[in-house]
């Protein structure tokens, strides 16, 4: 049923989509912290990742069959590097369901994959404001601070997600505060 209404649509997006239409996102942040609890207990970096693949689930589930049309096939389109058609839906996406996180998240997620960081930081700290736990957002923003060169920034960023998940990859690049990186040494 969703490949039937997503091509219509798509055919509409000439005439602007009202937000109205688009229902209130699904919420599962029971669920979700549910999980980031598990995943700060996780015993190991794979358990940790098996459970960190749960929450996408969750936050990708779209308010209604529209939204998911749109937010799989900029998935898609995302994952065979067609990131202008990608970006293209998720502009629809943002503009159909404004208060649904996700869609500024994948957004964003073009953007940094484009290396735009400018254009990302926006999306993800949107993304945040509408789901402040959402551990990809918070994740990817760290990341564009980094691309942006805004080191201390990303830094509070990569420590404020890795409270969440101490077991994302990307804590390898969180640095020790100065007094740690030279044990013994007195200042």
């Amino acid at each position: 049923m969703k490949h039937l209404i997503l091509p219509l649509v798509m055919a509409m997006m000439g005439a602007p989509v009202l937000a109205s239409e688009c229902p209130t996102p699904p919420d599962h942040s029971e669920s979700l912290n549910m999980l980031i609890a598990q995943v700060q207990n996780a015993p190991d970096e794979h358990s940790a990742r098996l459970i960190f693949n749960d929450m996408w689930s969750y936050w990708a589930d779209a308010p209604d069959e529209i939204a998911q049309g749109i937010l799989d096939q900029g998935m898609q389109k995302r994952a065979a590097w067609d990131l202008l058609g990608a970006r293209e839906d998720f502009d629809t996406l943002v503009a159909y369901c404004p208060h649904y996180a996700e869609g500024f998240n994948q957004r964003a997620f073009v953007n940094f994959l484009r290396q735009d960081y400018v254009a990302a930081l926006p999306d993800l700290e949107r993304a945040i404001d509408l789901s402040p736990r959402h551990i990809g957002a918070l994740s990817g923003r760290a990341m564009a601070l980094i691309g942006l060169g805004r080191d201390a920034e990303a830094q509070d960023a990569l420590a404020e997600v890795l409270e969440l998940n101490p077991w994302l990859p990307e804590r390898g690049l969180l640095k020790a505060p100065p007094s740690m990186q030279n044990p013994g040494e007195e200042l």
